[in-house]
């Protein structure tokens, strides 16, 4: 399966192969000019059209390479936006929660984390009574954010039920 990037690549690495090949026959016919030239013969012109559609082959180079900047740069949005418009179009429902983590601190220092998920999403489920739930990889990222043995004390969270029934866990915003 070839991605739109995988597609600019091959386009930025076809251009670099008719560079070289405008490059080569510039030094190929180079030889022949000094021949020229000894000869008394000069073909000027010839030279000038090498020289210019190198100089095109460079600029054809320079416009591939903005092109993959900016299609990276898009593609790493693009998601984000995806994301963000389908989160806005199905909500139903929106809570946020502060959630406490205290009794995580009760189990053992290598179990607290672990503990601490399964408290945040048992705290959903009594609250929200979702069909599904998924928790977003930020607020497990925050969750694990001091290793196994220091889960938080608490953490707010952004609830969002979908027509579907399943509810989104988000971190709540300038957390």
């Amino acid at each position: 399966m070839e991605t739109n990037q995988d597609e600019g690549v091959k386009a930025a690495e076809e251009s670099n192969a008719e560079a070289e090949e405008a490059k080569e026959a510039q030094r190929v016919e180079e030889p022949e000019e000094v021949a020229d030239e000894e000869s008394g013969l000069e073909e000027l012109p010839k030279v000038e059209a090498v020289e210019e559609e190198a100089e095109e082959v460079t600029g054809e180079e320079a416009e591939a390479e903005d092109i993959l900047e900016e299609e990276a740069v898009e593609e790493e949005e693009k998601p984000e936006r995806e994301k963000r418009r389908e989160v806005e179009e199905d909500i139903v429902e929106e809570r946020i929660y502060t959630i406490p983590l205290r009794r995580a601190w009760i189990a053992a220092r290598q179990k607290r984390t672990p503990r601490a998920v399964r408290l945040v999403k048992a705290f959903i489920q009594r609250h929200m009574k979702p069909e599904a739930l998924v928790m977003s990889n930020e607020v497990n990222e925050r969750l694990w954010r001091r290793s196994i043995q220091k889960p938080p004390r608490k953490i707010r969270v952004r609830a969002v039920r979908d027509t579907e029934g399943t509810v989104t866990l988000y971190l709540a915003e300038g957390d």
